[in-house]
């Protein structure tokens, strides 16, 4: 079993920046995959960012947001600049476990709202 903490979230104004946390139960090393999803009102969950080997983006995030992690502090990071409105809603840390199966496990969200 793996539980997922996010915190950072938080109300910003166009243009800026916020840092997501995702704290992890684990040694984020057994784990294969990381990242992070929004889901925004009304709207399907979406891929931010994932960082395994290396790391993926979004289109719409690319050269905005940065993921990062911390293995000595089982820890990872969503730092998120040039904030637009659209980037609004829910972001939800993701662990992916490869075994036998595919075992994804999701942490509670965490709101981030950019508007003026």
């Amino acid at each position: 079993q793996v539980q997922l903490v996010e915190s950072g979230g938080g109300l910003v104004q166009p243009g800026g920046s916020l840092r997501l946390s995702c704290a992890v139960s684990r040694n984020i090393f057994s784990l294969n995959t990381m990242g992070w999803y929004r889901q925004a009102p009304g709207k399907q969950r979406e891929l931010v960012a994932t960082i395994s080997s290396g790391t993926n983006y979004a289109d719409s995030v690319k050269g905005r947001f940065t993921i990062s992690r911390d293995n000595a502090k089982n820890a990872v990071y969503l730092q998120m600049s040039d904030l637009k409105p659209e980037d609004t809603g829910v972001y939800y840390c993701n662990a992916r476990l490869i075994l036998a199966s595919i075992k994804d496990y999701w942490g509670q969200g965490t709101q981030v709202t950019v508007s003026s």
